[in-house]
């Protein structure tokens, strides 16, 4: 199954904050998910109920599976540093 990847605005003006070869590696990693939306790498958030993350080098992609839709939004990117403050 083919999954639509949505970016929230916030994940989006996010994404183009970043240098110009960090973006291209996350939106390679972003497409990828469109495939397989659950990684053997992804990792659930503690008390996040179905959010996940993935690493793509010091860059975290946090991010939510609606299978019953076959939608993955992206929620937050961010340097992994700073990407889980004020995440609830």
């Amino acid at each position: 199954m083919i999954y639509q990847v949505t970016l929230s605005p916030a994940a989006y003006r996010q994404l183009n904050d970043l240098p110009k070869p960090d973006q291209r590696r996350i939106q390679e990693r972003i497409e990828r998910l469109s495939t397989n939306p659950r990684p053997p790498t992804a990792k659930a958030i503690q008390g996040g109920h179905g959010i996940l993350r993935i690493r793509v080098g010091d860059y975290r992609i946090i991010y939510k599976v609606e299978g019953d839709l076959l939608v993955v939004l992206v929620i937050r990117i961010g340097h992994r540093r700073e990407v889980y403050r004020r995440m609830r």
